[in-house]
């Protein structure tokens, strides 16, 4: 089986089904976002799902940024 993606390995093959639980998709400022719940009660950005390429450029949008979940839809 040969599977095209552009999705890390990490992501599609986990070792355990609680990793990928704990991960969910949502959007912050409209644009959309692989996030965490933090034990801060807010989401962590894991990986940036958006096709623009300026949103990469963004420091407010790197992985590793927190923001509250009120701010998130999904």
């Amino acid at each position: 089986m040969i599977l095209y993606t552009i999705m890390p390995e990490h992501l599609i093959f986990q070792t355990a089904s609680e990793e990928y639980e704990k991960r969910t998709m949502v959007y912050y400022d409209g644009i959309p976002f692989l996030v965490q719940k933090t034990e801060t009660n807010e989401y962590e950005i894991v990986q940036n799902l958006s096709t623009n390429p300026l949103h990469f450029l963004e420091q407010k949008y790197a992985p590793g940024t927190r923001f509250p979940i009120s701010s998130a839809t999904s």
